[in-house]
């Protein structure tokens, strides 16, 4: 790198360091603005050691102005039309006066880590609104990493002023589950004709759910939706009740043909004066956040721990021993802990 070239990298460099300080972010970031929002979501996604000292002073300057939104998770099987569902829904939120902020977790790939970062692709309606905020989150090796910085973005989102937050999953594996632990609404969306109606592989996300919608109800398929939704309007009654005392609705949508986002909001706003009433909203949230204090102090100890080197060692000396057959996963996991946390 000749000389010039260089001087213009480290004043490049000198900038993004300074507009990346929390006192810099925090008044743009509390006034609304969508750049600031992005930068601090950056920010909280970096693994650099100074980027997270940033981070955690602009998250607990952050905490007074958040917990003001509904927090809307929205999952299904990939081709159920999340993003076409989101992008409807979103614009006539911000319609009624809402502020709207969509997290998308995307799925990526389990061979080179590359995530699909395509929702602002698919939502450029909702993407190019001046009242909607739109950031995919590459879900990368750890599923557990990407929920502890969405729940992260939530409250900067909250900071930002959004009224509305949707968390949008890729329909994968445990990322239903993960979702469901960081919002207070859970909205799951089906397909008719597929041929997994009631079957055992969905019984665990329905009972999950606090509304199910069976999606793309339009032309001919409009019967074949009205009649799964009566199925599973069915087999939700025979779930355990909800501690909550809500019980879950079923209805049918479609992004193309008329599509009646009034009937699902109305829902969602029965949902929240339902579970205010009763204080089991309240105490959701506040079971989330132990939750979310339990699993960070898991993984923090777990991160400080290998930040010796024979740590790391000692548990590359366990794995061989595990892949070798010499000791149970389990018990290299006792002597690993006891070690290296237990014992410092």
């Amino acid at each position: 790198m000749n000389p010039e070239h260089r001087k213009k990298w480290l004043e490049k460099r000198k900038n993004r360091q300074q507009d990346m300080k929390a006192e810099v972010l925090l008044p743009a970031l509390l006034s609304g603005d969508r750049s600031a929002l992005s930068k601090a979501i950056t920010l909280l996604e970096s693994t650099a050691s100074g980027d997270q000292i940033e981070a955690k002073s602009l998250l607990r300057s952050c905490l007074p102005h958040s917990g003001k939104s509904i927090r809307i998770g929205i999952t299904g099987v990939p081709g159920v039309g999340k993003s076409s569902f989101i992008e409807v829904f979103g614009q006539w939120l911000i319609e009624q006066g809402h502020q709207l902020a969509v997290l998308a977790i995307d799925p990526s790939s389990a061979t080179n880590g590359g995530s699909i970062l395509g929702d602002k692709t698919r939502m450029q309606e909702l993407s190019a609104n001046p009242k909607a905020f739109v950031r995919p989150s590459p879900a990368g090796a750890s599923l557990g990493g990407v929920a502890r910085k969405t729940r992260e973005s939530v409250l900067l989102c909250e900071a930002a002023g959004f009224d509305i937050i949707l968390i949008e999953t890729g329909g994968v594996g445990q990322s239903e589950i993960l979702v469901h632990s960081m919002v207070d609404f859970f909205l799951l969306l089906m397909l008719a004709g597929a041929g997994d109606e009631l079957q055992g592989i969905k019984r665990g996300i329905m009972e999950l759910s606090d509304l199910l919608i069976v999606n793309k109800a339009e032309g001919e398929n409009k019967s074949k939706a009205q009649l799964a939704a009566r199925s599973y309007q069915n087999a939700l009654h025979l779930f355990p009740p909800n501690p909550n005392g809500w019980t879950p609705k079923t209805m049918i949508s479609s992004s193309i043909e008329a599509p009646k986002m009034n009937l699902i909001w109305e829902q969602i706003e029965k949902f929240w004066k339902h579970t205010t009433e009763n204080g089991s909203f309240q105490a959701k949230r506040a079971r989330q956040e132990i939750k979310w204090f339990q699993e960070t102090v898991i993984d923090r100890m777990f991160a400080y721990a290998r930040e010796s080197k024979e740590a790391r060692q000692d548990q590359v000396r366990l794995e061989e021993a595990i892949t070798e057959g010499k000791i149970s996963p389990f018990e290299a996991a006792d002597e690993w802990v006891k070690k290296w946390i237990v014992n410092h």
